[in-house]
């Protein structure tokens, strides 16, 4: 299978060179997401509700890949505020719970203040 690459249409994408996510074979690999809705082009205040969209954001991805959450084999959570994290559990047990993949939380600052989360995703498609 060729390499494909998918596209959010943030303009982040086109000015910095980079893809939402890019499928190589069966693997698909997301790139940080964040609590970015671009349905209205606007970010929440809310952790919780960052994380909520953010998760869509990569289902959306992965979807576009042709795979799903439960095709997802590696996490990376990073966040500037580690007590931001917990208050996340509920959305990240929602979307990955009975997936449970190999995960990593991160302290580190982010590209814009208003950010809180970001997630980054590795997904390999399951031989049917």
């Amino acid at each position: 299978m060729a390499r494909k690459l998918i596209s959010s249409g943030s303009s982040f994408e086109a000015e910095v060179g980079y893809s939402r996510a890019v499928v190589d074979g069966d693997w698909i690999f997301v790139s940080g997401t964040t609590g970015f809705d671009y349905t209205t082009m606007t970010m929440s205040d809310d952790v919780v509700t960052q994380c909520r969209q953010a998760m869509r954001n990569v289902a959306d991805a992965l979807a576009q890949a042709g795979a799903s959450m439960s095709d997802v084999v590696r996490v990376r959570y990073i966040l500037p505020r580690r007590e931001d994290f917990a208050p996340c559990w509920p959305v990240l047990k929602e979307y990955l719970g009975n997936v449970r993949p190999a995960a990593t939380m991160i302290q580190a600052e982010l590209f814009d203040p208003r950010m809180k989360i970001e997630i980054e995703v590795t997904a390999r498609r399951r031989v049917k």
